[in-house]
C-alpha cells in the first residue's frame, strides 16, 4: 500500500495546479503562488516521511514572516489558505486513490494538517499581538510627542502673554489715575471692564505657568508651619461673595479640623482648597450646599469637600484631574469663574493634584454618578500630610540654593 509521502510525490503536479486555481485567479501572480504551494507540498511530504510536523511548521513560519500587513478592508489571515490546501489534498486523494488507500492517506494527512492548523493559529495570534504592541508603542510615542508640544506651547504662550498683560494693567491704572471716574461713569465702566478682564486673564496665565512648572517638576515649595483651619477660613472668606451670588450655603465644620500646624507651602496649599471649592461652586445648582469637613488619619488629615451638585460620571472621576478636562460640551462653552456649569480652561483640578502630590499627599473624587436633575453630588478627598518638620529633601534643597546665592554675592 502506498504511503502519503510517495503519493504526494506522484501527484504533486495535480495538487499544485488544483490549489493554484483555487487560491489565485490572477495569471500574473499565479507563478509565485505555485512556488509557495509547491514548497508546502514538499514540506508535507517530508513531514510524512519523517513522521514529524517540523517541515510543515517551518513553512508556517515562512508564511507568517512573509505575510502582508493587515488592512481594515481585508485583515491578513492565513488559515483560509491552509484550509484550501487541505480541501484540495483530500479531493485529490478521493479521486486518485483506492478506497483502502484513501482511508490511510486521509488519516495520515489529517494528523499533519491538524497540527499545522493549531501551530498556524498560535503563530497568527502571536503575530497579531506583536502588531498591536508595535501600534500601541507608536501611538504612545505620538501621544507623548503631542503632549510635549502642547506643554511647550503652554509654557511659551504663558510667558509671552505676561508682557502685553502687564502693559494692559499698567496703562489701565494710569488712565484710571488721570480720569475722574465720578465725572465720567461711561469711561469708568469701560476701564473697570478692562481691569476686570486683565485680572481674569492674569489668573489664567498664572494657571498655565503653574501647569508647566508641575509638568517639568519645577514647582518650588516653601515649607513653613501652617494651620489648615486658618487656610480654610481664608478661602471661606474669599468665597463669600460667590456663594452669596449663587445662593449656595457653605458649611465648614471647624470642630473637625486639627488645632495643630503642619509644614507645607501655605500659598500653594491655599491654591488647592481654592481650586477645589471654586469647582464645587461651579457645578452646584443655585440653592445647593457645600460642606467642608475633616478626619484624622495616621500621618494625614483627610479634608473632604462635599457638594450637592450634578455629580461626576464614573468614567470621568480620574479624567477630571487631567489638564484641559471639562465637564461641559465645548460647543456649549461659556466662561465664568462661579457661573453654574460655566466653562474654563480646565486647569484648576490638574493644578490642585500637582500641588498636593508635590507635598506628598493625594486627591481623588467620589460620586454616585452624573445627574443634572437629581444632583447626586460629589465628594473630593484631599489628603494633607501632617508634618512636624519640613521634608529633608526640601531642607537640603533650601540650603543648597542658599549656598549658591551666597556664592553669587
Amino acid at each position: 500500500m502506498i504511503d502519503l509521502e510517495h503519493w504526494l510525490e506522484a501527484h504533486a503536479n495535480i495538487l499544485i495546479e488544483g490549489a493554484s486555481a483555487e487560491l489565485s485567479t490572477d495569471e500574473a501572480l499565479k507563478r509565485s503562488v505555485e512556488e509557495s504551494i509547491a514548497a508546502f507540498y514538499e514540506a508535507l511530504a517530508h513531514s510524512a516521511q519523517a513522521k514529524s510536523p517540523t517541515p510543515v511548521r517551518a513553512i508556517m513560519i515562512d508564511w507568517i514572516e512573509a505575510r502582508s500587513a493587515p488592512t481594515d478592508e481585508q485583515p491578513a489571515g492565513l488559515m483560509p489558505v491552509l484550509t484550501t490546501l487541505k480541501r484540495v489534498t483530500w479531493e485529490q486523494i478521493r479521486c486518485n486513490a483506492t478506497s483502502e488507500e484513501a482511508v490511510e492517506l486521509l488519516m495520515e494527512s489529517e494528523a499533519i494538517f491538524t497540527d499545522a492548523s493549531n501551530y498556524l493559529a498560535s503563530l497568527e495570534a502571536e503575530a497579531l499581538l506583536n502588531d498591536m504592541r508595535r501600534d500601541l508603542a507608536q501611538a504612545q510615542t505620538h501621544v507623548q510627542y503631542l503632549d510635549k508640544n502642547k506643554s511647550d506651547f503652554i509654557a511659551v504662550a504663558a510667558h509671552e502673554l505676561k508682557t502685553p498683560l502687564t502693559l494692559i494693567e499698567g496703562y489701565t491704572n494710569m488712565l484710571r489715575g488721570d480720569v475722574d471716574e465720578a465725572q465720567d461713569p461711561r469711561v469708568a465702566l469701560m476701564l473697570s471692564g478692562i481691569a476686570s478682564g486683565a485680572v481674569r486673564l492674569k489668573e489664567i496665565v498664572g494657571d498655565m505657568i503653574d501647569v508647566s512648572l508641575i509638568e517639568m517638576r519645577m514647582l518650588g515649595l516653601h515649607f513653613q508651619p501652617v494651620w489648615i483651619h486658618g487656610l480654610l477660613q481664608m478661602v471661606e472668606f474669599e468665597l463669600s461673595d460667590a456663594v452669596h451670588e449663587r445662593n449656595i450655603q457653605l458649611v465648614v465644620k471647624h470642630e473637625d479640623l486639627q488645632d495643630k500646624p503642619t509644614y507645607c507651602d501655605p500659598e500653594r496649599m491655599h491654591q488647592v482648597f481654592q481650586k477645589v471649592l471654586y469647582n464645587a461652586v461651579k457645578y452646584t445648582p443655585d440653592g445647593g450646599t457645600i460642606t467642608i469637613s475633616a478626619r484624622d488619619l495616621p500621618g494625614f488629615t483627610d479634608i473632604t469637600i462635599s457638594d450637592t451638585g450634578i455629580g461626576i460620571a464614573a468614567e470621568n472621576l480620574i479624567r477630571i484631574f487631567d489638564k484641559f478636562s471639562s465637564m461641559t460640551e465645548v460647543a456649549l462653552h461659556s466662561s465664568g469663574k462661579v457661573k453654574y456649569k460655566g466653562g474654563g480652561p480646565g486647569l484648576g483640578l490638574a493644578i490642585a493634584r500637582g500641588i498636593i502630590e508635590a507635598h506628598g499627599g493625594s486627591i481623588w473624587a467620589e460620586s454616585p454618578g452624573y445627574d443634572e436633575e437629581n444632583t447626586p453630588g460629589t465628594t473630593f478627598h484631599i489628603m494633607v500630610p501632617m508634618r512636624s518638620a519640613p521634608p529633608e529633601d526640601q531642607m537640603a534643597l533650601m540650603f543648597t540654593l542658599q549656598a549658591e546665592f551666597e556664592g553669587w554675592e
